[in-house]
């Protein structure tokens, strides 16, 4: 079984910084992506950024230039540095590991670490 877990999140200024932190466990063969969603009640949960087994990465529009997603030594961790952060930033973030287990390959999620950008 693989765990993800995510940490980080908090309350931060308009303009302030913060890093999410997200780690993968278990029995992992193989990661092929990580990757970092964002949700606020009501709406759908939205790609926030990506990277791929390769170290390629994708980033939604808003956030690019801002935020920065990367990897870990192991390879089955991942960070989502976030700066000049906005209001409209406020979500809780999940932490997405596509990977290879004894079960097939699969997406696992984490429990989610909420952003709050205010004033």
């Amino acid at each position: 079984q693989v765990q993800v877990v995510e940490s980080g999140g908090g309350l931060v200024q308009p303009g302030g910084s913060l890093r999410l932190s997200c780690a993968a466990s278990g029995t992992i063969f193989r990661v092929d992506a990580m990757g970092w969603y964002r949700q606020v009640p009501g709406s759908q949960r939205e790609l926030v950024a990506t990277v791929v087994f390769n170290g390629s990465t994708t980033y939604e529009d808003s956030v690019k230039g801002r935020f920065t997603i990367s990897r870990g030594n192991a390879k089955k961790t991942v960070y989502l540095q976030m700066n000049s952060l906005r209001p409209e930033d406020t979500a809780t973030y999940y932490c997405n590991v596509r990977a290879l287990s004894p079960l097939g390959v699969r997406d696992h999620w984490g429990q989610g670490t909420q952003v709050t950008v205010s004033s």
